[in-house]
């Protein structure tokens, strides 16, 4: 087996501080060894390997992990956004436009349109990629939205519960009963994950939970949208259920925040998507110094947040949240790890999948620095570089 070793790195960041300096795990002047798609040595340059790959003294932060995606539609809410930077406040119901496309659209069309959307982010930096359903929402739709994803990623999300479509208007009970029964027996043999959206305009409490126990009663794990358009209910239902991550956050009372560092859920904050809709953006910092833990995402979608840009996001991050760079950074690699629970990416350790991206820039303090730059360099994913 062919070994590799990522040479004459100025500035790796680990994300293991038993590797290096400071919760990120700085080693300075290093190399990355890697064999049969795993890391296998980290230490000072000049380890030895079959192949070599010359960083030249730039920075290698590990691969970014995005696990709150939407990346499985079809057409196009331009003008939607046009109409909220005049103004119109967002509201939950543009997805049903989003449906109706993505209904309309082959089985190869959504490949492709995903695949072109996974291969941009890729070219972002991002290594690892959660992608939900939430665009069909009928038995057929779901299960065939879930097909396509799996094609790309493990971390297959349904999201059969984002709001309610025209053909159940007025009946969201009946609709939250098909979600929980027809809909999640197709959709589940798809999916590692079931979440919900729990806001005014989609769903309540009572129907988020039992959405929830039922994909929890299906073997899924789960996730939850949860306190974006105003407080709610929804961050203190995912801890309640023990959702693996409580996404958006954006209106956070300090019983929600309690509540989430008394937990094991992960407040997701997708800074992009408050960009776009003119939301206030969360204190994240609050958050923080309370001891929960975060991750950052892109929510990639075509009404509220239609980028991969990573680095956008830990940008927006600290300019708008409070938070340090060094916190918006691991809170879009071993952040959004631990929010999809795995423990194979995230990091640059010995054993961890081989997630490195080599920066066009000195340090990591530029995807702030010099924001909007195309500083993501190159980018290996297990081992191979894509």
């Amino acid at each position: 087996m062919t070994s590799v070793v990522v040479d004459r790195i100025g500035l790796l960041v680990t994300n293991d501080p038993s590797l290096g300096e400071g919760a990120l795990g700085l080693v300075r002047d290093a190399a990355v060894v890697v064999e049969g798609g795993r890391i296998v040595a980290v230490g000072q340059s000049g380890l030895d390997a079959d192949e070599r790959i010359d960083a030249g003294g730039r920075c290698v932060v590990p691969g970014f992990v995005d696990s709150h995606t939407h990346l499985v539609f079809a057409g196009d809410r331009a003008d939607e956004f046009a109409a909220r930077m005049a103004g119109r406040a967002y509201e939950a119901g543009g997805i049903r436009v989003s449906v109706a496309a993505t209904r309309a659209a082959s089985s190869a069309e959504l490949t492709a349109l995903t695949a072109g959307r996974r291969a941009e982010s890729r070219r972002a930096g991002i290594t690892t990629v959660e992608i939900k359903s939430g665009y069909g929402l009928d038995v057929e739709h779901e299960a065939r939205c879930l097909q396509v994803a799996s094609g790309f990623t493990g971390d297959t999300t349904f999201l059969g519960a984002h709001v309610v479509p025209p053909e159940f208007d007025g009946r969201t009970d009946d609709y939250v009963h098909h979600v929980c029964t027809d809909m999640l027996a197709a959709a589940s043999p798809h999916a590692r994950w079931i979440d919900a959206f729990c806001e005014v305009g989609a769903f309540d409490a009572d129907q988020c939970r039992a959405v929830l126990a039922a994909g929890h009663a299906a073997g899924l794990g789960l996730r939850l949208h949860a306190n974006q358009l105003g407080h709610g209910p929804g961050v203190q239902l995912a801890v309640e259920m023990g959702c693996a991550s409580a996404d958006h956050c954006t209106y956070l009372s300090d019983a929600d925040i309690d509540a989430l560092a008394g937990s094991d859920t992960v407040a997701t904050f997708l800074p992009a998507t408050d960009f776009s809709t003119r939301q206030p953006y969360p204190d994240a910092r609050r958050v923080v110094d309370a001891g929960a833990a975060i991750a950052i995402a892109t929510n990639c979608n075509p009404g509220s947040s239609y980028t991969t840009s990573m680095s956008f996001c830990i940008a927006l991050a600290v300019r708008d949240m409070r938070l340090t760079p060094e916190e918006a950074l691991a809170a879009a690699t071993v952040g959004g790890a631990a929010a999809l629970r795995r423990t194979d990416i995230g990091a640059i350790a010995p054993g961890m999948r081989a997630d490195l991206v080599e920066l066009d820039a000195p340090s990591y303090t530029h995807l702030v620095y010099r924001p909007g730059m195309p500083l993501i360099r190159r980018v290996m994913e297990a081992g191979v570089l894509v």
